[in-house]
């Protein structure tokens, strides 16, 4: 069975490059006396914590950071298995393009931002009957905004986008709508809606912040993830396998299928 499958754009092949090529770096220690550790201000980069709901433990490292990120990502596909009843393209997330930034709109749209990234290992909960158990794990982010290509082929999860088609009447993509609780969806609908085929990408957060409810988990089982911080967006329970979650203020790029550039400044 493969969870995960790509081809990595050049952002991400120079990040490799330049990161390889980078000089050791080392710092010297200095004692402090009382007066100086009194002015000093420090906080931890990781944050630890463990939370349960619904017969599941979890165990969240969080990087306590803003980050901000221009990277291309293709052929992209996760959970690369067979699937009895509903194969569909044989993986739960086909995802042929995914782009975080674009080229042709200014600096300032170069970038996407994300704040508190973070690692969920889930634990079933220990009883007289059964041990402790490893369920799985999700990916995520506190927050996260800017204009991110993204073509989709198959979704295993829960999504939500607003768009508008050329006449400028309402579009939605929702795949609550979508049959089998949205597990290996193609992204085909009926009537006055978005398919996966027309969307180009989206705008992540809105005039109000960021988008709060992007992760992507790997599970055995069913998992009732909590909602975010902050908000009142109870998930949509994960399947088991890769699935997506990713519905707060989403703003459909293109309702065309045609995504923007990203690429490097001078070409």
């Amino acid at each position: 069975m493969k969870f995960l499958e790509f081809t990595p754009g050049l952002c991400s092949r120079a990040l490799v490059l330049l990161l390889a090529a980078a000089p050791p770096a080392w710092a010297q220690l200095q004692p402090l006396d009382d007066q100086e550790l009194s002015a000093m201000r420090g906080q931890g980069l990781i944050a630890v914590s463990n939370s349960s709901l619904g017969g599941f433990d979890f165990t969240r490292i969080a990087l306590d950071a803003d980050v901000t990120l221009s990277a291309n990502f293709r052929n992209t596909r996760l959970g690369a298995y067979t699937l009895a009843g509903n194969n569909g393209l044989g993986a739960d997330i086909d995802m042929p393009l995914l782009q975080f930034g674009r080229s042709d709109a200014g600096d300032a749209k170069r970038t996407v931002q994300i704040s508190n990234p973070y690692f969920e290992v889930v634990y079933s909960t220990a009883t007289t009957s059964a041990p402790r158990q490893v369920v799985g794990m999700r990916l995520g982010f506190d927050g996260i905004s800017g204009d991110i290509g993204l073509k989709l082929a198959s979704l295993s999860g829960s999504m939500l986008v607003n768009g508008a088609a050329a006449d400028g009447s309402a579009l939605t993509l929702d795949s609550r709508l979508a049959p089998n609780g949205g597990k290996r969806w193609d992204g085909s609908c009926v009537g006055s809606c978005l398919s996966l085929s027309q969307l180009g990408g989206v705008t992540a957060g809105d005039a109000s912040g960021p988008s709060r409810d992007f992760w992507m988990s790997v599970l055995k089982t069913g998992v009732q993830f909590q909602t975010p911080s902050g908000t009142t967006l109870t998930p949509d329970v994960a399947q088991s396998g890769v699935w997506l979650n990713w519905r707060d203020r989403l703003t459909a790029l293109s309702t065309n299928g045609l995504t923007p550039p990203n690429l490097p400044k001078g070409r």
